[in-house]
């Protein structure tokens, strides 16, 4: 049978049945599972609950508010189904579904799935976090920047191949830009992203990648944001061009952000505002400390002429930059962070950020640096590495992304190479995103002996396993970026001893 009969076989049932006008539209699609081509998702692991997540495909044309049924059970096969329920996926918010399942058994896998218009989910299988005082080892890995035209998402299937107990998502989960011809795969659209049907329809693109799936389906993540989920280089509520309206840009922004991702129903925002900063323990073995460093900064200093965003400066003219009180957390999330920090209770620390902690400069003389991450807000690099040396902070860790490197560095008490160490640093490459010359990092790394190692030809994620006396890191690489079959290899470990900051091969 040809596909435009079974779809006509399809739709004729359908109404010699009486369906609704929205199971005809699911049915007429034609593939197995048209009402999830979008995929599952868990996340925000608790130890008694989990948050599941699917949304409705936009092209199956749905009833404004659907009925969603979900399962969660203790075996694949849904013999020994635990928790169920209905909810409801609403046109307003993208028929997207976010159930936080609560009442779990701590340290447990699960699986789930969901039944919506006559159609079954491909299932998911998630975990819960430790209960508090457990020691036992996690396995984890941190990925971010998975631009859609610069290559495919093999690295997505190889750390769905590992298994891992938890998924950090560093931001830049979409990519804004227009299609651009030449590219590895075309962004859809004519422009960039600015509608909240744009921005839905660009997550769409990327969330019917099937190794992307795979990975969603394999663990639950938890995620934050960077920049071009809005677009590049925003800071607060300043466009890197100074539009006008850019708050309801970045609103409509934040809501298609939140319709996508495993994020628990009472974050649903209100306006141009979302709380995303937000921490996970996982026993008394490790705390999450997951940060936003994009809704509260302050506007970069010494912007390009005539517009906003990065830029790459001379620090001797630039005076802004050494403006103590510019801020790259807002008060609100630095007083937060230091809280949880002083709270104590675990083994590690782990700081999840979206770019490079680490002072880097471009020149011999350490006075040439890029104003968009860290190294632009030296005075908030400072209070946050000044937290981090606190008495009782054990054994701090800070993960980031962004740079599209493979970067292994060690944290400096005051961002000065020649105090003593305080804490490591891991920031992994992008998915996909194309990193810059090697070459040109390689003449500035002698100048970066804090800097273990860098890599910006390196595609991939970095691969985590941790327990009490030892983090063991894996930095993961591809073989090809632009080939969806590429294989992966371990570029470089490295690890880190409780009680002994910074990193050390091997």
């Amino acid at each position: 049978m040809t596909a435009d009969l079974n779809r006509r076989h399809l739709l004729a049932a359908a109404l010699a049945a009486g369906a609704a006008p929205s199971l005809v539209a699911c049915a007429n699609l034609g593939s197995p599972e048209p009402c999830f081509t979008l995929g599952v998702a868990s996340g925000t692991p608790r130890p008694d609950s989990i948050v599941l997540w699917t949304r409705l495909s936009p092209e199956a044309h749905p009833a404004r508010v659907v009925e969603v049924r979900w399962e969660l059970a203790t075996d694949e096969s849904f013999r020994h189904v635990v928790r169920s329920g209905v909810d409801h996926a609403e046109a307003d918010w993208g028929h997207s579904v976010h159930v936080q399942v609560g009442g779990l058994e701590p340290a447990r896998w699960y699986w789930y799935r969901f039944t919506a218009l006559g159609q079954v989910s491909p299932v998911g299988r998630t975990r819960t976090a430790p209960a508090a005082g457990s020691l036992d080892p996690v396995a984890f890995a941190i990925a971010s920047c998975q631009r859609w035209d610069h290559g495919h998402y093999a690295a997505w299937r190889h750390l769905a191949d590992e298994s891992p107990d938890l998924v950090l998502f560093l931001g830049d989960y979409i990519y804004e830009y227009a299609p651009v011809p030449g590219g590895v795969r075309l962004h859809q659209g004519l422009t960039d992203t600015r509608t909240l049907a744009q921005y839905r329809a660009r997550y769409a693109q990327y969330k019917g990648d099937p190794d992307l799936q795979r990975a969603h389906a394999s663990a639950p993540w938890i995620v934050t944001w960077d920049d071009h989920e809005v677009q590049n280089d925003y800071a607060a509520d300043q466009g890197p061009f100074f539009a006008p309206a850019f708050l309801e840009r970045r609103a409509r922004a934040y809501q298609a952000w939140w319709e996508h991702m495993p994020l628990p129903p009472s974050t649903r925002p209100t306006g141009p505002g979302l709380q995303v900063f937000d921490r996970c323990d996982w026993g008394a073995l490790a705390r999450f400390h997951v940060l936003d460093n994009r809704q509260y900064r302050d506007p970069q200093a010494c912007p390009p002429p005539g517009r906003g965003g990065g830029n790459t400066v001379d620090v001797a003219r630039c005076p802004d930059l050494a403006r103590p009180e510019r801020t790259y957390l807002g008060a609100t999330q630095e007083r937060w962070l230091g809280e949880g920090l002083a709270r104590g209770g675990v083994r590690w620390n782990f700081i999840a950020q979206q770019t490079l902690v680490a002072p880097f400069t471009w020149r011999p003389d350490g006075n040439r640096v890029w104003t968009d991450g860290w190294s632009g807000y030296p005075g908030a690099r400072a209070r946050l590495l000044g937290q981090l040396a606190r008495p009782g902070v054990e054994n701090p860790v800070v993960l980031g992304g962004d740079t599209h490197t493979h970067y292994v560095c060690d944290l400096h008490q005051r961002g000065d190479p020649t105090a003593p160490v305080i804490a490591t640093e891991f920031c992994g490459t992008s998915i996909s995103s194309r990193g810059r010359s090697q070459a040109q990092l390689d003449a500035a790394l002698p100048w970066n002996p804090h800097v273990h190692y860098g890599r910006r030809d390196e595609r991939g994620y970095v691969a985590f396993r941790l327990a009490p006396g030892r983090l063991d890191a894996r930095l993961r690489a591809l073989s090809d970026g632009a080939d969806p079959a590429a294989t992966v290899r371990t570029a470089a470990t490295f690890h880190v001893e409780s009680g002994r900051a910074g990193a050390q091969r091997g």
